[in-house]
């Protein structure tokens, strides 16, 4: 018979290799330059915002990128294995740093933003964690001119 281990126990019993001292006739590897440093917070603005228990309303927000960890982590949560749906609710309270004064960003909190918030969540996951920005290409129904907007900032119709 097989016990079952959960991804935290797995992790913990992992060895860790310890750090080879370079030798002295290596190379030394380049520093990046201080403007190119990487970024792994990106602030966002909700379309229509959270809505706490006291009524208030919060639209600005941080999300951080994921981990390896983040992904793998809601593939043994008993909610996401009953309902493979719930599986962007436990990933997103996982990677959101902080949604105006809510520090502690759980899947209460996902599971009762609007539907509207949860669908530019997941586009804004995908873009920050796969393109590495949050610039995306549209077209303008008018004068079918294209240019890019920024689904991080600012309000509608600032640039």
């Amino acid at each position: 018979m097989r016990r079952r281990i959960g991804l935290d126990e797995l992790l913990e019993k992992a060895p860790v290799p310890a750090p080879a001292a370079p030798p002295s006739s290596a190379p030394q590897r380049q520093r990046e330059p201080q403007g190119h440093a990487l970024r792994t917070e990106f602030e966002f603005e909700l379309p229509r915002g959270y809505v706490d228990d006291e009524g208030t309303l919060h639209r600005h927000g941080a999300m951080r990128l994921a981990t390896a960890r983040d992904e793998l982590m809601p593939q043994i949560d008993q909610r996401v294995k009953e309902n493979p749906a719930y599986l962007s609710v436990v990933l997103l309270s996982h990677v959101i740093t902080r949604l105006g004064s809510v520090t502690d960003v759980h899947a209460g909190v996902v599971e009762r933003m609007y539907a509207t918030d949860v669908a530019f969540l997941q586009d804004f996951y995908q873009r920050i964690n796969s393109e590495g920005h949050t610039l995306a290409a549209v077209t303008c129904p008018h004068c079918d001119g294209s240019f890019e907007v920024d689904l991080a900032g600012g309000r509608l119709g600032e640039s």
